[in-house]
Parts: C-alpha cells; sequence; structure tokens
C-alpha cells in the first residue's frame, strides 16, 4: 500500500465515477487477498482465542483497519457495501478482523442522528463527497459538523486554505504548529492526526520526539502558544518583538500572522472536540481492536467517559434530571421580556459599564467542572514547555488587566484588514466563518418554530468574551444571567478554558429539551467566539508593535 500505484487505487474511491471506484475496489480486494494467503495456512480456533490474537502481518492489520473506516464513514454506498464484504471474506478465511470501538464518532451524540443527517440533506451528502475526495477519509469533526452544512463548507474551506494552499508558512511547518497547538489542551484526537500530515509532508520525525527537536524558530513559538491558549490578554508587543526580532531564528511579519491563525483556529478546534465529545478516527490509535467483544458490551473506556448504565442518573449541578432544567419555555419568555424592556428603557453608559464588570467578576466564580490540575500524558506534553501553565481568570492575584473594548480594536475595523494584508484571502474566509456561526439560525428552540434566537446567540457569544475581558459598549450586560442559567455557564466555561476537562454529564446537564444539532450549534459559537477573542488580543499586540 506504500507504492504510488496501490495509493492511487484507494484514492480513486473518492472519484465521483461509479466505475472508477469499482474498479479500484477489484484492485484493492486482490492485493489484500494477496497478503491474507502471504500468511499461510490459519490454524483452527481455539475454543477461546487469546484475547490479544491478531492477523501476523502488521502491514494487513493497517489494511484492514482502513477498511472499516470506509465500511462505515465513506460517503458512498457502494464502497461501504463491498468493504464490508471484503472483511467478511477475510473473516471467513480465519484472520481476525478489527472491530470498532465505541459507537460512532462522538460520545455525547447518537451515531444514527449524526449519520441521518447526509442521508435527507442533499447538500451535506455533497460537501462529504468533496471532503472525501480531498483527504481520503471522512473524520469525526465533520459528520458532527454536518448538522449544519452551511458552516461545514466554510469551515472546510478554511481549513484547506490554511494547510493545503499557498502562503508563507512551509506545509510541514503548518501541521507541527497543529500539533503544537492541540497538545496545550491535550487534545490527542488533533495532535494524532497532524502527527501523521506532519510526516506526510516530509516533516522530520526527530521533531515528534518534543519541542526541544524542533527548529530554534518553531521553540520560539512556544510562549505565544501558552499565552494564546490560556491567558491571551498577557499579550504584549514585547512578545510579538522577540519573534520579529530573533536574528537568524526571526519570523516575518506574513508567517506570524499565518502561525496566529493556525494557533487560535486548533486552540478553539479543541474546545468544540472536547464540547461534543469526538472519538478517535476508526482506523487511528484507540479507534479500533483485533479483540473479541467482552461479555459486558461495554469497554472499559465507555464506563470511564461516563456510557456506563451507572452514570446517567447523577447530575453534579443539583438539576432535577426528570426537571429539565430551565424549560424553553421560561428562556423563550425572558427573551420576550428582555426585548419589551429593550424598547422602553435604555440603560446609562455608566450602568451598562457597571454590569459588563459585574458579569466579568461573576464569570470568574464560575468553576469549571473537576477543578483539578490535568496532568497531560507524555506523548502530549513532550510538544509543549511549561505544562503547568493554564487558564487562570485574569483578575485573581491582584492582577488587574484593563478591559479590551471593542470599540478601540475590533474584528471588523482592525484585525480583519491587518490579516487581509499580510495573508490574502484569509481574512475573508475567517470573517465569513465568524458570520455564519453567529448568525446560524433555523428559527427554533427544541420543538418551538418560528423563534427568533439573536438575542440568546449574542449572549453566548459576548458571555465569552466577557470571560476574556473584552467588552461591547452596546451591550446590556444584564441579559446575560436572564438567559444563561449557571449549569450552562459551567459547560461554556469549561468548554473554552479547560476544554480537556469537559465530560459527558456537563454537556447532557445544559438545555435538555434542545436537540443534539442545536447543541452542535452552540459549540460552534463557543469555538468562534474563543478563537475570534484570542485573534483580537494577537492582532492587536502586532498593531502595536507595528505602530
Amino acid at each position: 500500500m506504500q507504492d504510488q500505484e496501490s495509493s492511487g487505487r484507494w484514492d480513486s474511491l473518492g472519484s465521483r465515477d461509479a466505475n472508477s471506484r469499482i474498479e479500484a475496489m477489484e484492485n484493492i480486494h486482490l492485493e489484500v487477498m494477496r497478503k491474507v494467503e502471504a500468511i499461510g495456512p490459519i490454524p483452527a480456533p481455539a475454543p477461546s482465542p487469546p484475547a490479544s490474537g491478531s492477523p501476523p502481518s502488521s502491514e494487513l492489520n493497517h489494511i484492514l483497519a482502513h477498511l472499516l473506516m470506509l465500511s462505515k464513514r465513506c460517503p458512498f454506498e457502494d464502497v461501504r457495501e463491498r468493504c464490508i464484504r471484503l472483511l467478511q471474506s477475510v473473516q471467513d478465511l480465519g484472520v481476525r478482523i478489527p472491530r470498532p470501538l465505541g459507537n460512532g464518532p462522538s460520545r455525547f451524540i447518537p451515531e444514527k442522528e449524526i449519520l441521518q443527517v447526509s442521508k435527507v440533506d442533499a447538500r451535506t451528502q455533497s460537501i462529504f463527497e468533496d471532503a472525501f475526495a480531498a483527504l481520503g477519509r471522512l473524520d469525526n469533526i465533520s459528520l458532527v459538523m454536518g448538522f449544519h452544512p452551511q458552516y461545514l463548507e466554510s469551515f472546510l474551506r478554511t481549513q484547506h486554505y490554511l494547510l493545503q494552499m499557498d502562503g508563507p508558512l512551509s506545509l510541514h511547518y503548518r501541521h507541527y504548529i497543529g500539533i503544537m497547538a492541540a497538545a496545550r489542551h491535550q487534545c490527542s484526537y488533533l495532535v494524532n492526526q497532524h502527527v501523521e500530515n506532519f510526516l506526510h509532508f516530509g516533516g522530520d520525525p526527530k521533531w515528534l520526539n518534543g519541542l526541544g527537536e524542533a527548529p530554534q524558530k518553531l521553540q520560539q513559538l512556544g510562549e505565544l502558544n501558552k499565552i494564546l491558549a490560556h491567558r491571551p490578554w498577557l499579550l504584549t508587543k514585547e512578545h510579538i518583538e522577540r519573534l520579529l526580532k530573533a536574528e537568524e531564528h526571526s519570523w516575518s511579519l506574513a508567517e506570524l500572522i499565518h502561525a496566529v491563525v493556525l494557533l487560535t483556529h486548533y486552540h478553539s478546534l479543541a474546545s468544540f472536540t472536547f464540547g461534543c465529545g469526538i472519538m478517535p478516527e476508526i482506523h487511528c490509535e484507540g479507534g479500533h481492536t483485533f479483540r473479541p467483544p467482552s461479555l459486558s458490551q461495554y469497554c472499559v473506556c465507555d464506563i470511564a467517559n461516563g456510557n456506563g448504565h451507572a452514570n446517567h442518573h447523577d447530575d453534579p449541578f443539583g438539576n432535577e434530571v426528570s426537571g429539565k432544567g430551565r424549560c424553553v419555555e421560561v428562556l423563550m419568555e425572558r427573551m420576550k421580556q428582555l426585548q419589551e424592556c429593550r424598547d422602553d428603557e435604555e440603560a446609562s453608559q455608566e450602568e451598562m459599564a457597571t454590569r459588563f464588570e459585574r458579569e466579568k467578576t461573576e464569570s470568574m466564580l464560575v468553576v469549571t467542572a473537576e477543578d483539578e490540575e490535568c496532568v497531560p500524558p507524555r506523548d502530549i506534553s513532550r510538544h509543549f514547555e511549561d505544562p503547568s501553565y493554564g487558564y487562570k481568570d485574569f483578575s485573581r492575584r491582584g492582577e488587574h488587566v484593563p478591559t479590551f473594548r471593542v470599540q478601540d480594536y475590533s474584528w471588523e475595523d482592525h484585525g480583519f484588514s491587518l490579516v487581509n494584508r499580510l495573508y490574502p484571502d484569509v481574512g475573508q474566509m475567517l470573517d465569513e466563518k465568524f458570520q455564519m456561526a453567529y448568525n446560524l439560525t433555523y428559527n427554533t428552540m427544541a420543538t418551538h418554530k418560528d423563534v427568533d434566537t439573536s438575542m440568546l446567540r449574542r449572549a453566548i457569544w459576548n458571555y465569552i468574551h466577557c470571560m476574556f475581558g473584552i467588552r461591547y459598549d452596546d451591550y446590556d450586560y444584564g441579559e446575560i444571567n436572564q438567559l444563561l442559567d449557571r449549569s450552562f455557564k459551567i459547560y461554556i466555561k469549561t468548554m473554552v478554558c479547560s476544554p480537556e476537562k469537559t465530560t459527558k454529564r456537563m454537556y447532557e446537564s445544559f438545555w435538555r429539551q434542545f436537540q443534539h444539532s442545536e447543541k452542535v450549534h452552540v459549540n460552534l459559537l463557543l469555538m468562534e467566539a474563543r478563537m475570534q477573542a484570542e485573534l483580537l488580543y494577537a492582532l492587536r499586540a502586532i498593531t502595536r508593535y507595528m505602530t
């Protein structure tokens, strides 16, 4: 499978021409059968086979895992069916085939709901086919985002441009920066994805031994990565100057903009990955096993992740499970009352500023779940320095961080043009993606239709920016407490600030009556609001350096 001819066969499975796919599958079938025959006679299975039994050939293992992934994830039904038949043929010859670990792309969302999306939406199916043709796979993040095809299209276009198209940074540098960014949040899903791509684009395997093995230029990005991921309000023009004036290891302004966009993209994508409970890809480590199923049908990881029976009735946030938390009708009534109050009277600027400070202070009292140190595993922590450095509220320990007023430096008036000038087209793509997440609506809330959700979407976006010390002068922060209840705030803060601590119970505890597609929409909002907040601090620091 390593040579170009073999690689071309797998690529052809993404063709929109059915005959090309059939021919490719026939060639793959012959190749697999040759490898099975090369193993020699397969002994008859013992009455109770050893749990660790697996095919003798690691290359065959790899191919069978790839076929399993295609049988579940390929958007073309004919390829899925042929992969199932081929795996069955291999099993009939006595070779143990892999089975998936877990149930679907997400630990939080039933697989049938996710996979149903492309069956009923032709546009989503077309996007999935394009993504599969470009990458040779359809990853779990895209499948979950498929609830919102308009957004998914914008997301994939932006990510493809950042990673594949012409830009200031070489391709292997881009993936290494992706590894650095995802590692800050211990996101092994994204780290593993970029390790694979880094090596594919000719990256030096030694760099993967740890950040200390990477070039000095990339090592210097470690400080920026750390601050942006956890405390972006501490970023100054001096940090920027150190990167741009490092003699032979200096970054150019264009390279730095590209790096900043990649770092913020993957910090926020790590939030989405944990917030939606994204599972490892089927063909990757942790996504499949050659072991037979256990008697209980539960693997240890399911129980640890809250998928066992015993965990479904506990609620650490004190909500009555049967009571559905704050019901949709109450939330809709609050929105209506707030709109009427807005129409009747307008608070003074002084009162608005006071309400922002109050909400900012209250956001610090919202404790993320399991508020303790998470020690990252060695294979993740080696990609960054100072693993003990994490999110800390900006006004603790007597620190006073001035409020970032959007009127003084906004994405629309300042950040957008800076990015577009130094990295053409990216500013436009990011702007479309931000707007898509912010304005996306189907005018529904749970089972209710024809609902204007703009007030709720704005409250969520502005609450996240408030946690980062960013203030909109024209927004009444008193609305946030009316619309976002405590369990929802805990979920938001954990997912945005310490996403590696997000749990299934937290996901289930907010907005119990809402559909999974609506919760995924919330996660898109959180991801984009976080990315924009980080970008604003980084771009403001770069602007201050330039002036």
